[in-house]
């Protein structure tokens, strides 16, 4: 996902150089190599996040600094608080409840003191998800209930830090939203199935996400933010063990990641699968109750990817809905048809209804 986020931002014409910042120097390497002759230079620096000196300095003296850095409950407030102290603005994909959490409740007053812009969240889930939810918020007299499912298939091409993060967010009790409030209620304990476009009807479960964290906190009223997620065929062997607490625990999910990552090296190699993300939102508009969805199929590393790129293009533009730095997620920032037409423009593209015949933009 960064690496295709890379490609796209050397491409802009805005950037006269993107650096690739990485502890994998080789796969540094061939990125950049492949980047050779474009409108940017490309160049690469050896980084460790855990170094936060080397971070600041690898951040310093650059426009904008976009992370794909995961597991984010481990790295993304290392990531702020390096881009606030280099005075960078900064985006991720950050997908991680705790780390949205964390950044904005850490951060936000010092990003707003240094005029440093954090947008946290910028990927396809939360990312394209939360900007729907606020294309939604203009379009109705009041918005009360946000529910995003996603369908993200086993073999959807992420690497460790996906399914470290899938894991986590399967585990223990999570942030949810309801009844005009946060509640804490146990991960995969509430199932649903959700329709999508080209997919038909999967089976989803509540798992913990940035949506339910930012969604009530950027647009006020909201009374009720939902995550639900299903992987298709073979989902119980995640969904069972996370209900029995098997995932709890970083040393448990470091050991069983480096498991699941190893098995799935076994088998021949597979192009990843498609996925899709559902929003359906209710509200009321001219007195009336509605209920509105959106939705969309993709790959996860183009879709993710060309978000956390088209993000930063908007922020190094500045166009952006503030002026004010702090700590935002997409939906405080991002103008809806603006940000899906720059999706649109690369291929990835939003509908109102399942058979995909009616584009948002």
């Amino acid at each position: 996902m960064g690496s295709r986020a890379v490609e796209e931002l050397a491409q802009a014409e805005e950037f006269e150089q993107v650096t690739i910042a990485d502890r994998n120097l080789d796969v540094a390497r061939q990125v950049a190599g492949r980047l050779q002759g474009g409108k940017a230079r490309v160049d690469i620096k050896g980084i460790d996040a855990h170094d936060h000196r080397g971070l600041v300095e690898a951040i310093r003296g650059h426009d904008v600094a976009a992370s794909a850095l995961g597991p984010f409950y481990i790295y993304e407030a290392k990531l702020v608080r390096a881009a606030i102290e280099a005075g960078v603005n900064y985006t991720s994909i950050c997908d991680d409840w705790l780390a949205a959490d964390e950044v904005i409740e850490r951060f936000s007053e010092k990003a707003r003191k240094e005029g440093v812009t954090v947008i946290t969240g910028l990927g396809t889930s939360p990312g394209i998800s939360n900007v729907g939810a606020r294309y939604f918020a203009q379009q109705m007299d009041s918005l009360r209930r946000v529910d995003i499912s996603v369908y993200m298939p086993l073999n959807s091409g992420g690497g460790r830090a996906v399914m470290g993060h899938t894991l986590f967010i399967m585990s223990g009790k999570i942030a949810t939203w309801r009844e005009g409030k946060r509640m804490m209620i146990r991960a995969c304990g509430e199932e649903r199935v959700i329709e999508f476009p080209r997919f038909g009807k999967v089976r989803v479960w509540n798992m913990g996400h940035g949506e339910p964290v930012t969604v009530p906190l950027f647009i006020p009223g909201i009374q009720e933010v939902n995550f639900f997620m299903g992987f298709g065929p073979g989902s119980n062997w995640l969904v069972l063990p996370a209900k029995l607490g098997l995932f709890g625990g970083e040393r448990r999910r470091r050991v069983l990641t480096r498991l699941l990552d190893s098995l799935k090296h076994l088998g021949k190699p597979q192009e990843p699968e498609w996925g899709a993300v559902r929003i359906d939102v209710w509200g009321e508009q001219g007195g009336n109750e509605v209920h509105e969805m959106a939705g969309g199929i993709g790959q996860m590393r183009e879709a993710t990817g060309l978000s956390l790129a088209v993000g930063t293009l908007m922020l190094a533009r500045k166009e952006i809905l503030t002026e004010e730095g702090g700590v935002y997620a997409p939906e405080a920032c991002m103008e809806p048809i603006k940000f899906f037409t720059y999706l649109k423009e690369r291929g990835i593209t939003s509908y109102f209804d399942l058979e995909m015949t009616r584009p948002v933009v």
